[in-house]
Protein backbone atom coordinates (compact mmCIF):
# COMPACT_ATOMS: atom_id res chain seq x y z
CA UNK A 1 0.00 0.00 0.00
CA UNK A 2 2.97 2.32 0.52
CA UNK A 3 3.74 2.28 -3.19
CA UNK A 4 0.18 3.19 -4.11
CA UNK A 5 0.28 6.13 -1.70
CA UNK A 6 3.59 7.21 -3.22
CA UNK A 7 2.16 7.02 -6.76
CA UNK A 8 -0.91 8.96 -5.69
CA UNK A 9 1.27 11.72 -4.20
CA UNK A 10 3.47 11.86 -7.31
CA UNK A 11 0.43 12.17 -9.56
CA UNK A 12 -0.97 14.94 -7.38
CA UNK A 13 2.36 16.79 -7.54
CA UNK A 14 2.46 16.47 -11.35
CA UNK A 15 -1.12 17.73 -11.65
CA UNK A 16 -0.35 20.60 -9.26
CA UNK A 17 2.67 21.62 -11.36
CA UNK A 18 0.52 21.50 -14.49
CA UNK A 19 -2.14 23.67 -12.87
CA UNK A 20 0.49 26.17 -11.74
CA UNK A 21 2.05 26.33 -15.21
CA UNK A 22 -1.36 26.77 -16.86
CA UNK A 23 -2.25 29.52 -14.37
CA UNK A 24 1.00 31.32 -15.08
CA UNK A 25 0.46 31.16 -18.84
CA UNK A 26 -3.14 32.33 -18.49
CA UNK A 27 -2.03 35.32 -16.43
CA UNK A 28 0.59 36.21 -19.05
CA UNK A 29 -1.94 35.92 -21.88
CA UNK A 30 -4.60 37.86 -19.98
CA UNK A 31 -2.13 40.66 -19.25
CA UNK A 32 -1.30 41.26 -22.94
CA UNK A 33 -4.50 43.10 -23.92
CA UNK A 34 -4.23 45.32 -20.85
CA UNK A 35 -0.59 46.09 -21.59
CA UNK A 36 -1.50 47.03 -25.15
CA UNK A 37 -4.45 49.09 -23.95
CA UNK A 38 -2.26 50.98 -21.51
CA UNK A 39 0.38 51.53 -24.17
CA UNK A 40 -2.17 52.73 -26.69
CA UNK A 41 -4.18 54.75 -24.21
CA UNK A 42 -2.15 57.88 -24.80
CA UNK A 43 -2.12 57.31 -28.56
CA UNK A 44 -5.83 56.64 -28.65
CA UNK A 45 -6.50 60.07 -27.30
CA UNK A 46 -4.92 61.42 -30.47
CA UNK A 47 -7.38 59.50 -32.65
CA UNK A 48 -11.10 59.25 -32.60
CA UNK A 49 -12.84 55.89 -32.37
CA UNK A 50 -14.00 56.38 -35.95
CA UNK A 51 -10.44 56.72 -37.27
CA UNK A 52 -9.36 53.67 -35.26
CA UNK A 53 -12.25 51.70 -36.72
CA UNK A 54 -11.37 52.85 -40.23
CA UNK A 55 -7.74 51.84 -39.77
CA UNK A 56 -8.73 48.47 -38.37
CA UNK A 57 -11.16 47.89 -41.21
CA UNK A 58 -8.53 48.88 -43.77
CA UNK A 59 -5.91 46.57 -42.29
CA UNK A 60 -8.42 43.76 -42.05
CA UNK A 61 -9.57 44.15 -45.65
CA UNK A 62 -5.96 44.30 -46.84
CA UNK A 63 -5.10 41.14 -44.94
CA UNK A 64 -8.01 39.18 -46.38
CA UNK A 65 -7.31 40.45 -49.90
CA UNK A 66 -3.75 39.19 -49.56
CA UNK A 67 -5.00 35.83 -48.28
CA UNK A 68 -7.41 35.53 -51.22
CA UNK A 69 -4.62 36.44 -53.63
CA UNK A 70 -2.37 33.83 -52.05
CA UNK A 71 -5.16 31.26 -52.29
CA UNK A 72 -5.61 32.06 -55.99
CA UNK A 73 -1.87 31.67 -56.59
CA UNK A 74 -1.84 28.34 -54.77
CA UNK A 75 -4.89 27.27 -56.77
CA UNK A 76 -3.17 28.14 -60.05
CA UNK A 77 -0.02 26.34 -58.97
CA UNK A 78 -2.00 23.26 -57.96
CA UNK A 79 -3.94 23.33 -61.26
CA UNK A 80 -0.68 23.48 -63.24
CA UNK A 81 0.77 20.65 -61.19
CA UNK A 82 -2.34 18.50 -61.66
CA UNK A 83 -2.30 19.18 -65.41
CA UNK A 84 1.35 18.11 -65.62
CA UNK A 85 0.69 14.97 -63.60
CA UNK A 86 -2.35 14.07 -65.72
CA UNK A 87 -0.33 14.64 -68.91
CA UNK A 88 2.51 12.45 -67.63
CA UNK A 89 0.04 9.77 -66.56
CA UNK A 90 -1.62 9.84 -69.99
CA UNK A 91 1.76 9.62 -71.71
CA UNK A 92 2.73 6.75 -69.43
CA UNK A 93 -0.54 4.96 -70.19
CA UNK A 94 0.05 5.46 -73.93
CA UNK A 95 3.57 4.08 -73.62
CA UNK A 96 2.31 1.05 -71.71
CA UNK A 97 -0.42 0.53 -74.29
CA UNK A 98 2.10 0.72 -77.15
CA UNK A 99 4.44 -1.68 -75.37
CA UNK A 100 1.56 -4.10 -74.80
CA UNK A 101 0.66 -3.93 -78.50
CA UNK A 102 4.29 -4.59 -79.46
CA UNK A 103 4.44 -7.55 -77.10
CA UNK A 104 1.19 -8.91 -78.50
CA UNK A 105 2.50 -8.52 -82.07
CA UNK A 106 5.80 -10.20 -81.15
CA UNK A 107 3.94 -13.05 -79.48
CA UNK A 108 1.71 -13.48 -82.53
CA UNK A 109 4.67 -13.52 -84.94
CA UNK A 110 6.52 -15.98 -82.69
CA UNK A 111 3.44 -18.16 -82.62
CA UNK A 112 3.23 -18.08 -86.42
CA UNK A 113 6.96 -18.85 -86.72
CA UNK A 114 6.65 -21.83 -84.40
CA UNK A 115 3.59 -23.08 -86.29
CA UNK A 116 5.43 -22.77 -89.62
CA UNK A 117 8.52 -24.66 -88.37
CA UNK A 118 6.56 -27.37 -86.62
CA UNK A 119 7.34 -30.72 -88.33
CA UNK A 120 4.56 -33.00 -89.44
CA UNK A 121 3.60 -35.67 -86.96
CA UNK A 122 5.64 -38.84 -87.48
CA UNK A 123 4.77 -42.33 -86.62
CA UNK A 124 6.85 -43.71 -83.77
CA UNK A 125 9.07 -46.69 -84.71
CA UNK A 126 7.57 -50.03 -83.88
CA UNK A 127 8.88 -51.70 -80.75
CA UNK A 128 9.93 -55.26 -80.59
CA UNK A 129 7.92 -57.46 -78.33
CA UNK A 130 9.54 -58.11 -74.94
CA UNK A 131 10.15 -61.79 -75.68
CA UNK A 132 12.06 -60.99 -78.88
CA UNK A 133 14.19 -58.48 -77.00
CA UNK A 134 15.08 -61.15 -74.41
CA UNK A 135 16.07 -63.62 -77.13
CA UNK A 136 18.32 -61.02 -78.73
CA UNK A 137 20.06 -60.36 -75.42
CA UNK A 138 20.47 -64.04 -74.60
CA UNK A 139 21.79 -64.88 -78.04
CA UNK A 140 24.46 -62.26 -77.89
CA UNK A 141 25.55 -63.38 -74.47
Amino acid sequence: MGKLKSYQEQIQEIVEKGINAAEEQQKKLAAKPFEYAEKLESEVREYSVKTLRDRYTGYSENLFEQLRSLNTRFGNFAADLVAKLEKEAAEGADAVSEAAEEVAEAAESAKKAVAAKKPAARKAPARKPASAAKKATTASA
